[in-house]
């Protein structure tokens, strides 16, 4: 089996095809130049899978994304690029992914001096060398405006300097100082005390829709929330303690009401586009950057661990893709994505085929054919995850490798694989590597060949590494 990962020029090749076959009405001298599509791209921060009631949830209540996805594919194997924020983000912006970029941690990331490892010499902002999504839609004529969390470095590299036109509420910090107004975000206007601040990032985005209306535009929706500080409505935290006593599934009420309030900021979107007649042609997209933060969901249903893990808890995220024409209402897709493709796709839905030179080196595959049938297959054997970092979440350093149903991670510290059959065990309960030596081999050539095509940064050892306390209660051996 040839276990090296797809040439590059062959990835490259498919994408500008694909951009190419939705340009092609638009360039039909018979007809009018079409206008592009709006694209709303909505990444919530540390929102688990199963935290929305389309994705199985019996106390989170989602009516407005419930609505998206019967309106348009919702995907049941999706993936972030990585199991913290700001790697994943940057991949989303670029097409690559976060081993490529060398933004393999939040930034400034978790020190672990004592430890066995120490992480590589790793990038903490965005390159402004990157040609990010909205760099690209700019040069097709895009209206380009960032809202919400940034957290890819500090103001040398906000969202102005990455192609938008309006950066509000980007900057360097991972989380809000407050969910309500005085919010001390230096990158947004402060509100009239006590406004909410998710509430205050969906009507500027709504201002920005209004205002170019009449011109294709790119609105970049990443919310704060559900992030901690676990800050929400006192009705509604109200409402969710009140359900909590009656529902299988547990979460804090304070998480409940930050999801909510997405909800309810979806709804207004959707809203404000039908109002303008402009839900025929646009493009929204809602996903989120890791998987739910054990402790504030509970628990990532039907997934092992959360937020910071080396588990399938750590990345699997909620997808849900809408756009009239070309996806079909209600659909599900079982193909496992991963976020460095959301880059391709959108440049082809836009009918632009971005920068010649950054896009040879873009790792995602356009999902365009999954859109359209959602029964189909990408032309691609892996996606990969490369984590040289520790968290307190639990991860200690590791690769990974999702081929179809199998996914081996292979941990820095030990050297050791373990090896999962997601559609036998997708809560990842029993290691295979053992008894499956010959399939955990293959992947592990695979995640080798595929570190080396990126090249991607590995821990090295500490030298002043010190063994891990004992637990406590532990006494001498008897």
């Amino acid at each position: 089996m040839d276990n090296r990962p797809p040439a590059r020029h062959t990835l490259v090749m498919r994408h500008l095809l694909l951009a190419l076959f939705f340009a092609l009405p638009a360039l039909a001298p018979a007809q009018p130049a079409a206008r592009p599509p709006n694209v709303v791209l909505i990444l919530v921060d540390d929102l688990g899978q199963t935290d929305l009631g389309v994705y199985g949830s019996k106390l989170y209540e989602t009516p407005n994304i419930d609505r998206l996805a019967a309106q348009g594919v919702r995907f049941t194997s999706a993936y972030s690029a990585c199991t913290v924020c700001s790697p994943t983000r940057a991949a989303l912006l670029t097409g690559k992914y976060p081993a490529r970029l060398r933004i393999t941690d939040w930034i400034a990331g978790h020190k672990r001096p004592n430890a066995p490892l120490l992480p590589p010499d790793w990038q903490q902002h965005l390159p402004p060398a990157e040609v990010t999504l909205a760099e690209a839609l700019k040069a097709a004529g895009y209206a380009t405006a960032h809202v919400g969390k940034w957290h890819l470095g500090d103001e040398a590299y906000f969202p102005d300097k990455h192609g938008f036109d309006v950066n509000l509420g980007g900057y360097n910090r991972g989380q809000p100082p407050s969910y309500f107004a005085p919010y001390k975000i230096p990158t947004l206007a402060e509100g009239p005390a006590g406004e909410y601040l998710t509430d205050r990032e969906v009507d500027e985005a709504c201002k920005f829709i209004d205002a170019n209306r009449a011109r294709p535009f790119f609105i970049n929706l990443w919310h704060y929330a559900v992030h901690t500080p676990l800050q929400g409505k006192k009705e509604v935290i109200a409402k969710y303690a009140a359900k909590a006593n009656d529902t299988p599934q547990k979460g804090k009420p304070a998480y409940a009401a930050l999801i909510e309030s997405v909800d309810d900021a979806l709804g207004k979107i959707m809203a404000k586009l039908a109002e303008l007649k402009l839900e025929e042609q646009t493009i929204i997209v809602f996903t989120s950057d890791n998987g739910g933060l054990i402790g504030a969901t509970g628990a990532n249903l039907g997934a092992r661990a959360g937020k910071g893990s080396a588990y399938e808890g750590g990345v699997r995220v909620p997808l849900i893709v809408k756009f009239p024409g070309l996806t079909k209402p209600g659909a599900t897709c079982a193909e496992p994505t991963i976020t460095p493709d959301l880059y391709p796709t959108l440049l082809a839905l836009a009918r632009t085929p971005g920068d010649a030179a950054h896009n040879a080196a873009v790792d995602g595959a356009s999902l365009v054919p999954l859109l359209a049938d959602p029964a189909a297959k990408l032309a691609r054997d892996a996606i990969y995850w490369h984590y040289p970092h520790y968290h307190p979440g639990g991860a200690t350093p590791y690769s990974a490798v999702r081929a179809r149903d199998w996914r081996l991670i292979e941990f820095y510290e030990t050297g050791k694989a373990e090896l999962y059959n997601l559609a036998t065990d997708p809560e990842e309960k029993n290691d295979l590597a053992d008894s499956n030596p010959d399939k955990a081999k293959e992947l592990r050539a695979m995640l080798h060949a595929w570190r080396k095509s990126v090249a991607a940064q590995d821990p090295v050892k500490n030298p002043d590494a010190k063994p891990a306390p004992a637990p406590r209660g532990a006494g001498k051996a008897k």
